[in-house]
């Protein structure tokens, strides 16, 4: 649902101010920890975010694309480990349910993920499917009123924390590929479900990624989201809105390193002048802020185009890959300009060059998205 042009910017300054006075002035202390504060945390869930994307018949703010892609630029002004303490929920871990689901599985799960009272993870990822997400090897083998799961999924965002998985796994083990894998909804209650213990990450302490381990679990035929088969169309059309949330994050932490760039180069002097003078910097700077705005452009213009009901599988995939590319040129940029400031941890920096280089691996790596981009291309003739 798009918001009125009024509710929209005091929602965007609602989230900015938060960010700026409540977020900001911790980053480095969920960085140190590797948690975010649990008052934080129901502050977000009071502000809603949590359920940004879930429609208002179930609580949520029910966002537009657009909506809720700026929103994510502004979320993306401090350390990515905020937006994902909630973003499975906004995203990956939530739009499989509200796209596919039966009204019964909506009504017991959407409100509580709206809330922010269920977490949610998307099952995926596991040690010999990464990027290769139809050769998942996990089964899931009817028996009687349930599905028998047994395998692994790796790297799995907030799985630790998660009450609900969206896991996909293959129903059909003589049917290789795609067409094998069907979509279930598996509570961590249940008996044989097991989590890892969190990786030790590159960035982004505060968010955590864990082994999920399916032991003989036995899931109700009726948490199987979507037909049997259908799990692999779930993860793709989920993906297409995850790419534009996360191209959204991307172009606002670019924005962040650019203005914390430009106070930096007014206040540094070097030669008796400040380092705005020296034109190889404001170079950097053009390609910086050149580069985020055309990140900006795509992504919105994307969004828009969801909105309307066009497929963006191609565009989506484009802004994906486009913005975390840039994030990281900017970040690498902004190390370069801060010098020495920038290697050491003072200024946050270093941090937020650590933390955008997942960007260019989680839901679909660059390559992946360079591959999607050019079949559809060559799909539609050009």
């Amino acid at each position: 649902m798009a918001l009125d042009l009024e509710t929209r910017e005091q929602l965007l300054d609602t989230v900015a101010r938060f960010v700026a006075e409540r977020l900001r002035p911790l980053e480095a202390r969920v960085s140190e920890d590797d948690a975010i504060p649990n008052e934080v945390l129901e502050e977000m869930k009071a502000l809603g975010l949590y359920g940004l994307s879930i429609p208002e018949a179930y609580g949520g703010l029910d966002l537009s694309m657009e909506d809720e892609c700026l929103v994510a630029v502004e979320l993306g002004r401090t350390s990515p480990a905020f937006r994902s303490a909630f973003g499975t929920n906004v995203g990956i871990g939530s739009q499989g349910l509200v796209m596919f689901g039966t009204e019964a599985q909506k009504q017991k799960y959407l409100p509580g993920i709206a809330s922010g009272d269920i977490i949610t993870s998307f099952a995926l990822t596991e040690p010999e499917a990464g990027s290769d997400s139809a050769n998942v090897q996990t089964r899931a083998i009817r028996d009687g009123d349930a599905y028998v799961l047994n395998g692994t999924k790796r790297y799995i965002t907030n799985a630790n924390k998660a009450h609900l998985f969206t896991v996909m796994a293959r129903s059909d083990p003589d049917r290789a590929g795609a067409g094998g894998v069907s979509a279930f909804l598996v509570e961590r209650n249940l008996p044989g479900l097991s989590v890892g213990k969190p990786e030790k990450k590159m960035g982004q302490q505060g968010a955590h990624i864990c082994d999920v381990i399916f032991d003989n679990v036995r899931v109700p035929v009726e948490n199987r989201l979507g037909a049997e088969g259908e799990g692999f169309k779930v993860a793709m059309q989920v993906l297409d809105r995850g790419r534009l949330h996360i191209s959204a994050v991307c172009i606002g932490v670019a924005e962040r390193l650019i203005r914390d760039c430009v106070a930096y180069m007014g206040e540094r002097k070097q030669f008796g002048q400040a380092l705005s003078q020296f034109q190889l910097l404001q170079g950097m700077i053009a390609d910086c802020k050149t580069e985020s705005l055309a990140a900006k452009a795509l992504t919105l213009e994307t969004a828009r185009r969801r909105d309307a009901g066009q497929s963006v599988t191609m565009e989506a995939a484009a802004a994906k890959y486009f913005a975390s590319e840039m994030v990281g040129r900017v970040a690498d940029k902004a190390v370069q300009i801060f010098g020495g400031a920038g290697y050491v941890a003072d200024h946050g920096i270093e941090r937020l060059y650590r933390d955008v280089r997942i960007f260019r691996i989680y839901e679909g790596t660059s390559q992946i998205q360079q591959v999607v981009i050019a079949r559809e291309t060559l799909k539609r003739g050009g």
